[in-house]
């Protein structure tokens, strides 16, 4: 930990840390949160009161996000039920896709680590469908 976060990021690390994630500090605002066995990596910033959560699915060329591919990633029925798709440029004319996900926090007591706890699992269990969902990607 630094110590230039805050105590609430100070907590969230080591509320995580107990759970069996490995945890960092890239930025004084921002938490790097690896599932060990799967190695996949989710990013926390806390801004506020909000946790918000976000995990690369991929990266693409614009062209090869079509229409076929916005309507499967914004499908009521596509299987991601609680996370959420965001496109961000990547440089290059290439897009990161994103799954992302967010909690309002409290008082950080045992309601709060709940829904910390339950956006990662989420997050974690989401990017098997998305991965599903973008793997017909070309480019």
């Amino acid at each position: 930990m630094t110590l230039t976060s805050s105590p609430e990021l100070d907590r969230i690390h080591v509320l995580l840390a107990e759970k069996g994630y490995a945890v960092s500090e890239p930025a004084a605002d921002s938490l790097s949160i690896r599932e060990v066995e799967s190695g996949v990596t989710v990013q926390a910033v806390l801004q506020g009161d909000v946790l918000y959560l976000s995990l690369v699915c991929t990266v693409a060329t614009e062209a090869a996000i079509t229409p076929d591919i916005m309507r499967r990633m914004l499908a009521s029925d596509n299987g991601i039920s609680t996370s959420y798709f965001q496109l961000y440029p990547a440089g290059d004319g290439k897009i990161a896709i994103t799954l992302n996900n967010f909690c309002k926090l409290q008082d950080l007591g045992p309601d709060d680590e709940d829904d910390i706890q339950s956006c990662v699992h989420f997050l974690l269990v989401d990017v098997m469908t998305a991965r599903r969902i973008l793997s017909g990607l070309k480019g």
